[in-house]
């Protein structure tokens, strides 16, 4: 296990922290300089609403309940393929909607048949929960039941849950292979599976425990891919898990959220960074911000320093339990805080509308990772700003 576990992280068992070598980025920094166009060019307008759908009657009042009258690009492109189970692979920029794509035709292949069962994969904690509160919202007095599974939870407890019989099961890969090697989890019925960021997936070295859990699947009948970004590396472990797909490419995979502002903020010699920083947060503009940094010592380090500086703040990290991490999203939504300072736990499945500015406190590594934390601004309409320091 230990082993396994090390190989995630990219390193070898005998490797110890002097033979470890710095990882430095690959970025341009010239690619960080973009100014957002204007939304009205590029906001998809469907000529189609919900109820023109042919989807079940309480799953529409569902959705117009929650506020969605017409289908986003993603999700119009994609509902006819999955609805007729089609194997599918979606790319499009975060916050276009991709979660609603593929539980809107789970739920009415749900209501149409109680007993099917599907599964759904994702990366982190923070989306499985997110993926989690919108099945419940799009199935409300649908009689559905789901289960989410993720690390940083009490896994007696886990393992009792799993016993339940629901029709959607929700978790990380690390989780959900613990409960199976424990017999706990049956994926046994299970026949539509998605893997939501499944780029972030494989970078995060978890390709080994998705082809175990597909393993497992043995009534597999239905596979959607979905994600922001498209990597040709990975064309062969697409094509492996998700054989003879259709392609719905609303990005091209490869370039940012067009409605974000983006630039660099040069360290010159002489500059104090931290007062860079606070003097851009106070700026009166800059009303909720997600500050990214690279390692979790940082972000511990950051966050207490901005607290004493005077700016509400909070952190999450991989170090934090899942409920201080749940806590702290909370009341960055709600605004009591102004500064949320996270490491890349949080580049994926925060879903907070009105964050007006992402900060990279030091240049990302790769470009995927850039262009996932600054999806977390310039959402549902809205311009974004997005600024990374450069030393």
């Amino acid at each position: 296990m230990n082993k396994q576990k090390n190989n995630r992280r990219g390193i070898t068992p005998s490797a110890n922290k002097n033979q470890r070598k710095k990882r430095v980025s690959d970025l341009d920094p010239f690619q960080l300089v973009k100014q957002a166009q204007n939304i009205s060019e590029t906001k998809y307008n469907s000529t189609l609403t919900y109820k023109q759908f042919p989807i079940n009657d309480k799953l529409k009042h569902n959705l117009e309940k929650m506020g969605f009258e017409s289908p986003t690009e993603i999700q119009e492109k994609t509902f006819n393929h999955l609805i007729n189970q089609e194997n599918l692979v979606g790319i499009a920029n975060t916050g276009t909607g991709k979660t609603a794509a593929f539980l809107i035709p789970i739920i009415h292949q749900l209501i149409e048949n109680p007993k099917v069962k599907s599964l759904i994969l994702v990366p982190t904690r923070e989306l499985a929960l997110q993926i989690q509160d919108e099945f419940v919202k799009l199935s409300k007095n649908l009689n559905l039941k789901s289960s989410c599974f993720i690390g940083g939870t009490n896994v007696e407890t886990d393992v009792r849950k799993a016993k339940a019989k629901v029709q959607l099961t929700i978790g990380t890969p690390g989780r959900l292979l613990d409960l199976l090697n424990r017999r706990a989890l049956d994926l046994r019925g299970v026949e539509n599976l998605v893997i939501d960021e499944f780029d972030r997936m494989l970078d995060m070295g978890f390709i080994n425990d998705l082809r175990i859990l597909i393993k497992n699947l043995t009534q597999r009948k239905h596979t959607m891919l979905f994600s922001a970004t498209l990597n040709k590396k990975q064309e062969e472990i697409i094509n492996e898990i998700v054989p003879k797909a259709i392609r719905v490419e609303v990005s091209d995979g490869v370039t940012t959220n067009k409605n974000i502002n983006q630039d660099i903020i040069r360290i010159n010699d002489g500059d104090n960074k931290y007062d860079l920083l606070t003097g851009l947060i106070n700026n009166q503009e800059v009303n909720k911000v997600i500050l990214f940094t690279e390692t979790k010592r940082l972000a511990d380090r950051l966050s207490k320093k901005l607290n004493k500086s005077g700016i509400k703040s909070d952190q999450i990290h991989g170090n934090k339990s899942q409920n201080y991490r749940v806590k702290a999203l909370t009341k960055f939504k709600k605004g009591s805080i102004k500064v949320l300072v996270a490491t890349d736990v949080a580049a994926r499945g925060i879903d907070v509308d009105d964050v007006s500015h992402v900060i990279n406190y030091q240049l990302p590594f790769d470009y995927d990772t850039y262009i996932h934390r600054i999806g977390r601004t310039g959402r549902a309409g809205k311009t974004g700003t997005a600024y990374t320091f450069i030393d």
